[in-house]
């Protein structure tokens, strides 16, 4: 049973990934657009507004990159302290927890978003499409190609 689970972990996480940052692109749209509800009930955020308009913009562009696996670890740690910054300074100050300050869909964002820096993307990405810097196409690999030495092969990941 074990073995199945660890086999699907990556597909797990890619859809984490993909409701994740679909969720949070929503909110960015509503704030900027007006759609699914609005801002706050209804509305727009006025451009230029601090923080809630460039807060919008990093909810409705991160939540994008991270839903289709693009950038998603840079993605997922600007939207990580966009939600913690969020959370200590217009939650925190009404009271300790989240549940009596209103900040759990901060926090719990925060974490999320901060939990797909360390473990990736997952399945399902537009990062797995890309080849990585610094791939073995920059360097060579065969006895030939290095002038007779045999050279390692990098560690992929």
């Amino acid at each position: 049973m074990t073995e199945r689970l660890n086999n699907a972990q990556p597909y797990a996480l890619g859809l984490f990934r993909i409701v994740t940052g679909l969720l949070f692109a929503c909110h960015g749209a509503a704030s900027l657009f007006g759609v699914l509800g609005g801002a706050h009930g209804g509305g727009t955020v006025p451009v230029g507004a601090w923080p809630g308009w460039y807060a919008a913009v990093i909810q409705l562009v991160g939540g994008a990159l991270v839903m289709f696996g693009a950038g998603t670890r840079s993605a997922a740690f600007i939207a990580s302290g966009s939600m913690a910054y969020a959370y200590f300074t217009a939650h925190q100050a009404e009271a300790l927890f989240p549940i009596q300050n209103h900040g759990e869909s901060s926090a719990m964002y925060c974490w999320a978003f901060l939990l797909l820096v360390f473990t990736g993307p997952g399945a399902f990405a537009l990062d797995r499409l890309l080849p990585a810097r610094g791939s073995r196409a920059a360097q060579p690999q065969t006895a030939s190609e290095t002038g007779g030495e045999q050279r390692p092969r990098a560690a992929t990941v």
